[in-house]
């Protein structure tokens, strides 16, 4: 494989009954591009036969397909990080295995990046996702959007195109934690989305469990802004100015009418909401020294079992 133009980068993580259906369909696909390409598989630590498929996928095409073995799981981003710091192309297109995004769709996201852009990401044009996921998802993107100014329609499709200067820029960044798609945003001169087509998932069930998709929107909002901790700040202040207005007027009602018991209930929730609130904000402050810390301690983001490629 010589300098191919475009880099197909697609992180696995237990798709052994995907992958079949995913290889028929992404290797006609890119080879109706006409253009030199590569596929960089990365195996994210998978506990089922993932790997050995991915090996067999290699011997079948090694001048087109490269396989990444991760010794351990590191996360789809991780995954992605390791695909980037081992393409070649001038265009690298992420994509899921799971064929949500259809291979066939490709194309769209390298024709419009031909047309001068540095990055383009994509929109899904009718959502297969259940109910929860969709509002969520929506949701989420309103918020994301409102504290990282990052425009990103639809974060959660992971078919998106990068320049060469984009992902060398990211490959520059040494952070444990992060969103692609949003780091690239921020590198990027001239960003454009397309919109594309969405299937329902090929075969297995979706390795987002709400847990991870919590987690994933931490990583976004306290990776690319500070505004969390200055949104709390902000509420501390009003606070402490509601509480000190709360304690003049009752010092003004007992000079007024005088001592009284009642008002006990009413204490303790006052007590109890700012208990509640001093640990939000204890909490939302450890997420930012945690990240701290992961990073302070340099270990390796992962680790790479092998590399399967054909030698030149």
């Amino acid at each position: 494989m010589i300098s191919p133009e475009i880099s197909v980068v697609i992180p696995v993580y237990n798709e052994e009954d995907g992958l079949p259906p995913l290889f028929a369909r992404l290797y006609p696909a890119l080879d109706q591009l006409n253009t030199p390409y590569e596929v960089i598989f990365i195996n994210d630590g998978s506990r089922d036969r993932s790997a050995a498929l991915l090996r067999e996928q290699f011997e079948k095409r090694p001048d087109v397909t490269r396989a990444i073995l991760l010794a351990a799981n590191a996360g789809q981003h991780m995954a992605i990080m390791a695909g980037f710091e081992h393409a070649r192309g001038q265009i690298i297109v992420t994509l899921d295995a799971d064929l949500q995004n259809p291979p066939e769709e490709i194309g769209k996201v390298i024709a419009k990046m031909h047309e001068g852009h540095d990055y383009v990401g994509s929109i899904r044009r009718k959502r297969h996702d259940n109910a929860f996921r969709s509002i969520a998802s929506k949701a989420m993107n309103h918020l994301r959007e409102k504290i990282t100014r990052i425009r990103i329609t639809d974060q959660g499709n992971m078919l998106r195109a990068y320049s060469r200067n984009v992902v060398n820029t990211i490959n520059s960044c040494k952070e444990v934690s992060t969103f692609i798609p949003a780091l690239a945003y921020t590198f990027a001169r001239n960003p454009a989305e397309v919109m594309v087509e969405h299937e329902e998932r090929a075969a297995g069930e979706s390795k987002y469990s709400i847990y991870s998709l919590i987690r994933l929107n931490f990583d976004l909002m306290t990776g690319f802004s500070l505004v969390p901790l200055q949104w709390f700040s902000m509420l501390g202040i009003l606070v402490s100015l509601g509480s000190a207005a709360l304690f003049v007027l009752l010092i003004i009602r007992r000079l007024i009418v005088g001592p009284e018991a009642e008002g006990l209930f009413t204490l303790f929730a006052l007590m109890f909401f700012l208990i509640g609130l001093a640990l939000f904000g204890i909490g939302l402050l450890g997420e930012y020294v945690g990240r701290v810390y992961q990073q302070v301690r340099l270990r390796p983001r992962y680790v790479i079992d092998a590399v399967l490629e054909h030698q030149e």
